[in-house]
Parts: structure tokens; sequence; C-alpha cells
């Protein structure tokens, strides 16, 4: 079959590049996957060959400087809009809904991105698209769409993603695999699944765009740290999807594979909200609940936006910023930066927000609303610190027709990523506030 797809590739009949100049793109998501890891590779004992062999047969960043906040949905939502998430509107993992009204809803929902994506300008350019488990994918006009989305994490979800999916394509697509992975399924496993899900996907539909997002390194390095041995042997069976997807999508396509963000190691959640129950900023009921808020935190891993209560009295905002200021002053809270209003709008995070606040290495947020400030944290590593934080810097590797062979990149923007691989496809996005890196000389 391979044989096949290279015999019509060179005789230009290939039916994923019958738009002239267009080639096909590939764009694989591994979450949590540091440049350092495939670059040195070596220094860590790290068996990876098919990454390693995209830095050899193509170009590669030596990092990618991220968005505020460095975590999964507002990345990889700049990642195919070139935008930052204040002005493509998802703006965490989570919406803001400081009394729990949502029931811990995330950003699923792919009519809250306020500018187009990859797949709208393909889809309007008449080119073919599909998703795997990409962020923030619940009703994108995606030709076939397997989004990701969970609810209650039992098996009615998956009838939940049948319903929400391209009709059909589940079913289209089980014929001789295994049960789709549930939907809030982060296990090495679940990626596994979704790989020959993919694999399927690309043989039978030839999309001339096409998204694959791997949820399981970075699951991993939470519970256990980067470079662990956990994250490690994660990490090389992955390597070996992303070696089976380029197979399947064969030799005229070109295969990205990015991340959303790096890791660090912590030891210790910083629980913000205890204070402001002290200051009577927010109150709550007697499970812990919150009833009342004057101010609120918005986390995002090792940061977090401070919002306001537009109804909350006079005086409030100096309240806030003599609590952060107190709390600050001792290293030991582990608080890096606070951030105002015009900071936070230069780094393009958190519109609204009154403050942004930014912990520093080793220290990630706690959802503890009583209790002592800071505490010893149940997870070993995390991500969401301030994007100038070097180890925050995520990876992009790109390989296939028409890409030098050996190229570094140095050092690029997440917003260089989306114009980039546009203009592969041979089709444009406006607002991108990036560029085509692969132009440079």
């Amino acid at each position: 079959m391979n044989l096949l797809r290279t015999i019509l590739f060179l005789l230009g009949l290939a039916p994923a590049v019958a738009h002239a100049g267009r080639l096909p793109v590939l764009l694989i998501s591994i979450d949590g996957l540091r440049p350092d890891c495939v670059l040195k590779a070596d220094e860590y004992g790290l068996k990876i060959p098919n990454l390693r062999r995209m830095v050899a047969a193509g170009a590669s960043a030596t990092g990618v400087h991220g968005v505020l906040p460095t975590v999964t949905y507002p990345s990889h939502t700049t990642l195919v809009t070139g935008v930052s998430p204040a002005r493509h509107g998802i703006l965490a993992n989570t919406t803001f809904d400081p009394a729990n009204l949502n029931y811990g809803g995330w950003y699923w929902y792919a009519e809250d991105i306020k500018v187009p994506a990859l797949w709208d300008a393909a889809g309007e350019a008449g080119l073919t698209t599909a998703n795997v488990h990409w962020p923030v994918t619940v009703g994108a006009k995606i030709d076939w769409n397997l989004p990701q989305y969970w609810r209650a994490t039992t098996p009615d979800d998956r009838k939940l993603l049948r319903a929400l999916s391209t009709p059909g394509l589940l079913d289209l697509l089980e014929r001789g695999l295994p049960p789709y992975a549930d939907g809030g399924d982060e296990s090495l496993a679940a990626d596994q699944n979704r790989a020959k899900y993919a694999a399927r996907l690309l043989e039978l539909k030839r999309p001339a765009f096409m998204t694959v997002y791997f949820a399981s390194l970075d699951h991993v390095e939470h519970a256990f740290g980067p470079f662990s041995p956990e994250a490690n042997s994660t990490l090389e069976q992955i390597d070996a999807l992303v070696g089976a997807l380029g197979e399947a999508a064969g030799p005229g396509t070109v295969v990205a594979v990015v991340s959303d963000h790096g890791f660090v190691r912590i030891g210790k959640d910083v629980n913000l909200l205890t204070e402001f129950l002290k200051a009577g900023l927010i109150t709550v009921d007697d499970s812990g609940k919150v009833k009342a808020w004057q101010a609120a935190g918005w986390g995002a891993g090792a940061s977090g936006a401070v919002m306001l209560n537009p109804e909350a009295p006079a005086g409030t905002k100096e309240r806030v910023t003599e609590l952060l200021a107190r709390v600050r002053k001792d290293p030991a809270n582990g608080i890096a930066r606070v951030l105002d209003e015009d900071e936070t709008k230069k780094l393009g995070g958190f519109p609204g927000a009154a403050f942004v606040v930014a912990l520093q290495p080793g220290f990630s947020f706690g959802a503890g609303v009583t209790g002592p400030l800071v505490t010893d944290s149940s997870m070993r590593g995390m991500h969401g610190y301030l994007p100038e934080l070097a180890d925050m810097n995520s990876t992009f590797l790109i390989a296939g027709p028409g890409i030098s062979a050996g190229r570094s990149l140095g050092g690029i923007d997440m917003r260089d990523i989306a114009p980039t691989l546009a203009a592969i496809l041979g089709v444009r996005l406006a607002q991108a506030e990036g560029h085509n890196v692969l132009a440079d000389r």
C-alpha cells in the first residue's frame, strides 16, 4: 500500500494533493512534550526513533514560546488559529465558574472560538478535514470529526460522544477495531486506541488536513513528573504511534508534531482561596462550595486570574491588592509575580482579569478553600507558568515534501505554527499574529 501511495504521489495522482500547489498536512499534538525530550534524547536515555527521524529529515524549533496561560486548551486553540487567547476566546481549560454552576465544564465547544481555525480555512478552500480528539472541537466545521468530550466519565459518555461526532463515523471506524476510548480517558492505552482510529480515518478518507491529539504523556508527567521513568516510557510508546500515523498518511503528506507547553517538577500547592475566605472576599457553605463572591480565582495550573464581581462593593480591588502583596511578601508562599491588567493585556491572556498571579517553579495552585495556604501536592509535575519561563517552551517538528532536512528554526512563537501550516495547505489565516517560519531565510 505504501509503495502504491509513493507511485501515485510521484505521478501527481495522490487524491490528497488534487489542488495544485497544496500538500496535505497531518498535525499531531503530544501534550506536555518538552523540546529537549527530542533534541537531547540521548541525555535522557530516550528511545524515540520516529521523532528523532523527523528532526533529521525536516525542520525543528529549539523551543516554542507559548501563550498565557500555558495550559492545554488555550494553547491548542492558538496552534490552529495563530492568535493569542484574548483574541481567540479560549482563556483557560475550564470556564470561569466560581460557584461551580457548570459542574466543572471545560471549553469543549468550537463555537467559543472567535476567529477562523485551520479547519475553517481548509474547508472554505474545498479541502477535506478530519480530527481525532483535538481540544475545543465539539461542533467544529470538520468533515470527519471525533471531538474531545466527556462529562460523567461513565459508559454513557460514549453515547454522548457518538452523538457529537460526525454521523456514522464511529460506526464506520469501529468495524474491526475495539470500542473507541472514553473521552475522559487519558491513559496510554487510550492514546493507542485513538491512534488506531486515526490511522483508519487517514486510510479511508484521505483528508487534506487532519488533527490528532495524544494526552497520556501530560497525564503521566502530572502524576510522576517530567523525565520520570514512567514519563519516558510513555513518550517512547507514543513515538511508535507517531511512526504508525506517518505511515498511514503516506509519503506525500507533511507531518507536524507539536505540543502545548513544557513541564516542571513540583511539590507544593498554593491554596490562595483560603486567604480570600479569611478576608471575606468569598463565602462558602458547609460543604466548602462557594455561595457568594466579591473576588474569585480562575486557576490554570501554576498561574491564575483574579476576577472581580461587577457587583462587589467599592474598595474590593484595593483589598485584593493588599492581600496579594501580603501573601507574595513571604517567598515560602510560592508567588513569583502579580500582573496587573496592563501587563496581562500585553501577554494576550485573561481579558477582564484584575490580576494574574504567577507562581514559582515547584508550586501549583490548589483547590483548597479551608486549611493552610501552602500544602504538599499530590502531583509531581505541572505547567501553566508564565511563558517567559524556558521550561514552559513547547515543541515543533515538521517533515515531508518541500521541507529542508536537518533545518533548525531556532526559537519560534506558538502563533507562528498555524500560518506556517496554512501556507503548506495553500490557504490563508488573515487574522494570524504569527508568520510562516519556513519562509524565513
